[in-house]
């Protein structure tokens, strides 16, 4: 769950390689990446890729026209049973509650596991973040992520490389879904896909921030998201030592070998490392 890279789904050129990339993921782009004369190629093309593409279907997900193309991109692209879609621009819970029926009449007409179809919402606007709590405990969500360049717009935040001013909405979403219990969120994109040092910079703030993974538009960027949101031998070897260190003290608190203190949460985050250490691994 490190890396998600985003495909343009009216172009078949990309999406034949796009699993080859390396990403953890893919998202095939319907809204922004598909001009409004093509959204009905960029469905018919994504139909079938996905279905001539089924055996990977558990890599894909699909980013949607939350407008009212939302029906037909859904019916239209879903041929095999992918991870789920990404709903742009989610203001609410009513807005999932109608994808959240969509979704169930696609499983039960095309024999799919109920349920499985997933939903990552973007929070792109203004009532989005106010409603970001409520979101996230809505059906069918596996993550969230900020569409932070729609959200700099409505806002009229000028763009500044620090993010310093969106900080508030970035730890929020973090929040927001630690209480719901749901996946940590995905780190926004970077439009500068050549400057790879600053990218992986930005990678490893956001990773600090609580996010796990991060959203691509250039394969360029995959190895670095990758690298970035996995853990170091060193973070393996210093999780595992503070884990064998607090067992030896008989629980309560003990330290570990730079002489700082170990307690219980401490021995959480150790154990969220060799976790996703595993399941990358």
């Amino acid at each position: 769950m490190r890396s998600y890279l985003y495909v343009p789904g009216d172009q078949p050129e990309r999406l034949e390689k796009c699993l080859d990339r390396g990403a953890d993921f893919v998202i095939i782009d319907l809204e922004d990446a598909v001009s409004p004369e093509r959204k009905q190629i960029g469905r018919d093309t994504t139909g079938a890729w996905v279905a001539a593409n089924s055996e990977q279907s558990a890599k894909i997900w699909i980013r949607v026209n939350n407008t009212s193309d939302l029906s037909a991109d859904i019916h239209q692209s879903l041929t095999a049973a992918v991870a789920g879609i990404c709903l742009p621009k989610c203001d609410d819970v009513d807005t999932l509650a109608s994808v959240d029926l969509i979704l169930s009449n696609v499983e039960r007409e095309r024999g799919f596991t109920p349920g499985s179809l997933g939903v990552q919402p973007l929070i792109e606007t203004a009532t989005g973040v106010l409603n970001m709590r409520e979101i996230a405990t809505g059906p069918r969500i596996r993550r969230m992520l900020i569409g932070e360049y729609d959200l700099r717009a409505e806002l009229g935040i000028v763009n500044d490389e620090s993010g310093f001013e969106l900080l508030y909405v970035r730890s929020q979403i973090v929040i927001a879904s630690a209480a719901a219990g749901i996946l940590p969120p995905i780190a926004p994109v970077s439009t500068d896909f050549r400057d790879l040092e600053q990218f992986r910079a930005s990678c490893l703030e956001f990773a600090r921030m609580g996010y796990l993974g991060r959203t691509c538009i250039h394969p360029s960027q995959v190895e670095v998201a990758n690298g970035a949101y996995t853990p170091t031998k060193e973070e393996i070897e210093h999780a595992h030592d503070v884990i064998t260190r607090l067992a030896a003290a008989g629980g309560g608190i003990a330290v570990d070998a730079r002489g700082k203190m170990i307690d219980e949460a401490v021995i959480r985050i150790a154990r969220r490392v060799i976790e996703r250490a595993e399941f990358i691994s």
